[in-house]
């Protein structure tokens, strides 16, 4: 039945069902949030009755005297009830998450591409959600674990939710989704003693690895720094997989998504991260909350690339296959929107452990393309959520789109909506609630009209089977502290395998990469060192794989955290120039003390009362919790901070984890006397000496501590030189000059 042949009837019928949706807009889906901070509120029963003792179950009483408890006390049954059921099953991977919310602005529209309203409407802000996770381990593993990090996208847009379920990895281990239970079964704990938690370094991973040569490319990946963010906000997010745009003229484009960070793509050192995992295993998460409550939202530049469809089959890698990148100076990325995350759940469970992300939902404009390994994950997502949140899952206000819902499925566990109307079917002696005709605008979904034609078979493309080249590419195109940094990732990894079956043969798969790799790793591992290549390794390279050509427009600091530590007598002029300098350039710095109580200036009378309270002290923090350490000046100050094994354990492993350091005054010999490589370089005047990092200024004037950054490399000014090295976020010199990173503090 048309639309236009609905009756008055039913017509007023549709209005009414419409507008009993709630969920507009993104305030909407809020509905039945709660403050539990309200002064009016006062606790209740679940069914909303007002109760005057939640603390001791009904009983029978005799004098002082308690009897049994008795099971008509229906509220405390349900109290303990509902701690009883809280628990949902966990997502088999992607576990550990956290999530923000957010908004996408698109400034350039993608009409020549797709009709999809998202992102051809640039008077839209359309509100969105981000799930970061991890892949490997349980809700309760560490954050800073060597993993693919998931970078799950929902848009709620006016057409319905467009989900982009992303990893930080453009990549994946696997062509066809027939072996995603085997690749994540090989990944997890090994089933007969549950060991390792959130690791890949253990026998059946490697075997897999061995033994599925379509994952070379995705383990050099996963082996690489990018496994080891600094930050969510410090990582790239892309959606794998190719999609499928079409445009007004019903042309097809091949496509894939990309999220870029303003900040900068930016990893820890390994030493660091995993420590980290044990110091603070929810690092990431609270850095992510620590940015959006101090008003420093991450920001990402979103961007596609494009392959005509008629294209498609001539290049000599196929554009569907999951484990092949599509290179950035063949297919450039055109940004053309901006994605900022400035709000942070309310609630854990219900905004990040109940989000869920469907490959499947499109909108229209945005189409699956032939990807096998695409067609098959959105099989397995919504078969997933039906089974951790049931049938409803889609009406979770998390969930739930900001456009109105309106279809004919009924009923089920935690069904939400409440639906008016005599008819829960189509066609309906009403007319009521009918499908959309594709002429009533590009609001409407109408599938890609594809040809098919073909034989039923198990196979693969033809280009499918290079599993080489891609590998050798990404190794090529990284830079020389990264190469160092996977080949002792490969040796972290294997050196936690005990079986020769394991670590012979991946020694000599190295060699599909590169004949250096696979001899630096096997003399390593103890493995059989190869003597030959399996195959030549021609060089070539392609950008924007090394991190090293991610990095912001503008050298900035902002967000990074700096530990200035003190002691009593220290250098006030230079503590308040640098606490200044780096709060006006929207850093994040900490005072570190041997105490928290006051600590004084030099000259200073302790009898005041006032002095400054450190944010913690020594023993209570870690270098790894910062991007940075400087140490002021002062006499007392410094001689203090010299007997304290834990203040030069911080400068020292600041150092091995290649952060910059700086350091003025009487501080300058205290460091010099911690960081030791040869050719290292201090200052012995008011002259700035920047020296693999390390930036040092013997003698200052109060005049040099401006609270301006302008930042430039061989700046004389102790702050801009000192900054300027916070912005670049390691200093691989000291790798490169032979520092040893596995030094023993």
């Amino acid at each position: 039945m048309a639309p236009s042949a609905i009756s008055a009837g039913a017509e007023k019928l549709q209005k009414h069902l419409d507008g009993s949706l709630e969920g507009k807009k993104m305030a909407d889906m809020a509905h039945n949030m709660k403050d539990v901070h309200d002064p009016k509120n006062r606790i209740t029963t679940d069914f909303g009755v007002t109760q005057h003792n939640t603390d001791d179950w009904l009983k029978v009483a005799n004098n002082d005297k308690t009897g049994p408890m008795l099971l008509e006390d229906h509220a405390a049954r349900e109290k303990i009830n509902s701690f009883d059921h809280e628990r949902i099953p966990e997502r088999v991977v992607h576990a550990r998450g956290a999530a923000a919310f957010g908004n996408f602005k698109l400034h350039k529209s993608l009409e020549k591409y797709t009709t999809a309203g998202v992102l051809t409407d640039t008077s839209r802000n359309t509100p969105v959600v981000l799930r970061f996770s991890t892949v490997l381990g349980s809700r309760g593993s560490a954050d800073t674990v060597r993993d693919v990090r998931g970078f799950a996208v929902k848009f709620y847009t006016d057409e319905g939710n467009w989900d982009i379920v992303g990893n930080n990895i453009p990549v994946f281990f696997i062509q066809d989704a027939m072996k995603f239970p085997d690749v994540i079964h090989a990944s997890k704990p090994e089933p007969h003693n549950e060991i390792p938690q959130a690791q890949s370094a253990h026998n059946n991973f490697w075997d897999f690895q061995n033994l599925h040569t379509e994952a070379t490319h995705m383990f050099m990946w996963q082996q690489s720094d990018r496994a080891i963010p600094r930050s969510y906000r410090m990582m790239q997010g892309f959606g794998v997989n190719a999609f499928k745009l079409t445009n007004a003229e019903g042309k097809a484009f091949l496509c894939k998504f990309i999220f870029t960070p303003r900040l900068g793509v930016h990893s820890f050192v390994w030493d660091e991260a995993l420590k980290l995992a044990g110091q603070d295993p929810d690092f990431h998460r609270k850095d992510l909350y620590e940015a959006i409550d101090n008003g420093l939202y991450p920001k990402w530049d979103f961007g596609v690339q494009t392959i005509p469809e008629e294209e498609a089959d001539s290049f000599e890698f196929d554009p569907l296959d999951a484990t092949k990148i599509w290179p950035e100076d063949r297919f450039p990325v055109e940004y053309c929107g901006e994605l900022e995350l400035n709000r942070n759940v309310d609630e854990y469970f219900t905004q990040t452990e109940q989000v869920a992300f469907c490959t499947g939902h499109l909108v229209p404009g945005i189409h699956h393309s032939d990807d096998p390994l695409l067609q098959g994950r959105s099989f397995s997502y919504l078969d997933t959520q039906l089974s951790r949140l049931g049938k409803n899952w889609q009406e979770l206000p998390v969930n739930r789109p900001v456009c109105p819902v309106m279809n004919h499925n009924r009923d089920g566990q935690l069904r939400h909506t409440i639906t008016k109307g005599t008819v829960n079917y189509w066609p309906n002696r009403y007319g009521a609630a009918p499908p959309a005709d594709p002429s009533e605008g590009k609001h409407v979904y109408v599938d890609y009209p594809a040809k098919v034609e073909g034989i039923k078979a198990r196979l693969r493309s033809k280009k499918f089977q290079d599993h080489y080249s891609q590998a050798q590419l990404f190794y090529n195109s990284l830079s020389e502290p990264e190469k160092m940094h996977i080949a002792a990732a490969l040796s972290f990894e294997l050196d936690h395998c005990d079986d020769p079956l394991v670590i012979e043969p991946m020694c000599q798969r190295l060699t599909d990469i590169d004949i250096s790799l696979a001899q630096q790793v096997a003399d390593l591992v103890g493995g059989t060192i190869p003597q030959k290549a399996n195959r030549s390794n021609e060089g070539k390279k392609t950008k924007n794989v090394s991190q090293t050509e991610i990095q912001p427009k503008e050298p900035t600091i902002e967000s990074r955290r700096v530990a200035i530590i003190i002691a009593d007598g220290y250098d006030a002029v230079a503590y308040n120039g640098i606490l200044g300098a780096l709060k006006g350039a929207k850093a994040l710095p900490y005072t570190i003390g041997p105490r928290r109580s006051p600590i004084y200036a030099a000259g200073e009378d302790k009898s005041s009362g006032k002095g400054v309270k450190p944010d913690h002290n020594l023993e209570g923090m870690r270098s790894t919790m910062f991007d940075s350490i400087f140490v002021p000046g002062g006499v007392d100050s410094i001689a203090t901070l010299r007997k304290n094994g834990r203040a030069l354990h911080w400068v020292r492993e600041a150092y091995a984890h290649l952060k910059a350091i700086g350091a003025t005054g009487e501080a300058v010999d205290f460091i010099r006397d911690a960081c030791q490589l040869e050719g290292m370089e201090f200052s012995t005047s008011s002259d700035v000496v920047d020296s693999y990092g390390v930036v040092t200024a013997s003698k200052v004037q109060p005049e040099s501590f401006k609270e301006t950054l302008a930042m430039a490399k061989g700046a004389k000014d102790f702050i801009d030189a000192y900054t300027y090295e916070i912005s670049q976020h390691k200093n691989f010199e000291r790798e490169l000059k032979g520092f040893p990173m596995m030094v023993a503090y």
